[in-house]
């Protein structure tokens, strides 16, 4: 194993680690002489790198296959069967997690992530998710996420797609299995306002897991003119700083939690002044003063972090079938965490118990194109490419 004193890595190792994950997880078989596993990931990984979809990654490398022999061995060679095609998705993007992160306890976040969608569906409508309109449609390819949100180890724990009509309960039901099939402590969950229903809460307090997200006040508001009591999340609003209780209902079923009155400060965009805004959190098994959850709860957008870090290695296409879109997105995070993975094992500095990471050595952008770097020389006769104008 290499010493953690030496912090020199090369582009081939990087293009190395990326092919070698994917290959183990044993998620394509060879469709042919020229259609190796080997030499379709190497394609898959410089579209991602550069961009560009996968007939664009192919145009300028002499040694590649086209397009559509590319797509051929991919839509024939992946795993048939959802369940199967997502665990081993879920097998290269943890694969090589460090086993001493099953000691402590991570809090991890999980989210929704839409890509917005303007075609029809394969088979059937129950492939795209349904949504409010955003980017000119209101069709989406939906992707849940686990993510750790601690400094240095933001890795993407799992990553499952979330059909129409799916019951929150459910994704996190399978996002939580992977997790627990790895062996991985939660601390705590850290979800979104849309989390916050009785179902949601009901299924985190039955597995007794610690969790903590934003209230949706849900309802009309009370007309100003008519003079009422205030009751429930809208009384518990105009309380200041503390800890209230509240029970939720939906229909017969019902849910109690604590919520967490919190405020925080900025500065306004038009006139410049400082703002005060009231944030209200629910939470279970958590403990902690009003400014301690308010910063807690501020880790969670850690996970936003990787979706932006997803569109820099997105693969751009057209097709209709949701198991290549969700193929195409895992690869994307698979390259994030071997990002993280690298530079939490070969380019931090390490002093006693003092863990500094240095991003600056080895930005993202730079070995996504270090990737792309290394598939060309392995792919590609070094001609000069030329375009036929006949």
């Amino acid at each position: 194993m290499r010493s953690r004193k030496i912090h020199t890595i090369s582009s081939g190792e990087v293009h190395g680690w990326a092919l070698n994950w994917l290959l183990e997880a044993n998620l394509l078989k060879d469709h042919g002489w020229l259609c190796t596993a080997r030499v379709v990931w190497n394609v898959v990984l410089r579209a991602a790198a550069r961009l560009v979809s996968i007939p664009a990654a192919v145009a300028d490398m002499s040694d590649a296959p086209c397009g559509r022999a590319v797509f051929d061995a991919l839509s024939k060679g992946l795993p048939k069967t959802l369940p199967v095609l997502e665990r081993r998705l879920n097998e290269a993007l943890t694969g090589h997690v460090p086993r001493g992160m099953r000691r402590p306890a991570w809090q991890v976040a999980i989210d929704w992530h839409l890509i917005s969608y303007y075609g029809q569906p394969q088979k059937s409508r129950n492939e795209l998710y349904y949504g409010k309109p955003k980017d000119g449609t209101s069709k989406f390819h939906a992707y849940a996420t686990a993510c750790i949100v601690q400094h240095g180890y933001r890795y993407t724990l799992a990553v499952t797609w979330v059909r129409r009509h799916e019951k929150m309960v459910v994704v996190l039901q399978r996002l939580l299995a992977r997790i627990r099939e790895m062996g991985l402590k939660i601390k705590r969950l850290l979800l979104d306002r849309a989390f916050f229903n009785v179902p949601v809460i009901e299924f985190l307090q039955q597995e007794r897991l610690p969790f903590l997200m934003p209230v949706m006040i849900r309802g009309r508001r009370p007309k100003k003119n008519k003079k009422r009591a205030l009751k429930g999340l809208r009384w518990i609003k105009k309380q200041p700083a503390g800890w209230y209780t509240h029970t939720l209902k939906n229909g017969k079923r019902q849910a109690t939690v604590r919520i967490c009155v919190a405020y925080r400060t900025h500065r306004n965009r038009k006139d410049g002044k400082r703002v005060q805004q009231k944030l209200l959190f629910a939470a279970s098994h958590v403990q902690g003063s009003p400014t301690e959850i308010r910063e807690d709860y501020r880790k969670r957008f850690g996970i936003e972090s990787s979706y932006r870090q997803r569109r820099q290695a997105r693969i751009y296409t057209c097709t209709r079938d949701p198991h290549l879109r969700l193929v195409f997105v895992a690869v994307a995070f698979i390259l994030r965490n071997i990002w993280v993975w690298i530079h939490a094992t070969y380019l931090a500095e390490r002093r006693a118990n003092h863990f500094t990471l240095r991003l600056d050595r080895l930005r993202f952008k730079r070995m996504l194109d270090w990737i792309a770097q290394m598939v060309v020389a392995s792919l590609h006769n070094r001609s000069i490419p030329y375009v036929d104008t006949s």
